[in-house]
């Protein structure tokens, strides 16, 4: 997931991915406990894309442009 696509999400947006990721990451770990996940780097880039989103929300609110209707 690229920054440029992040920042023209709105915060909404932003927060309904991050709770996405967060369980499409949850089902990985379980898979990746059991031997059965094709793709091990997966849960690795997950987790960042998680970041990426957690900053640039971060981002938003600490310069006060939380607008919902971006």
């Amino acid at each position: 997931m690229k920054t440029d696509d992040i920042r023209g999400m709105s915060s909404t947006e932003i927060r309904e991915r991050i709770s996405d990721l967060k369980e499409e990451r949850f089902r990985l770990n379980f898979q990746r406990g059991m031997m059965e996940l094709e793709n091990p780097q997966l849960p690795a880039t997950l987790r960042k894309d998680i970041a990426r989103l957690k900053t640039i929300l971060n981002e938003r609110i600490r310069t006060g442009s939380t607008d919902e209707d971006e």
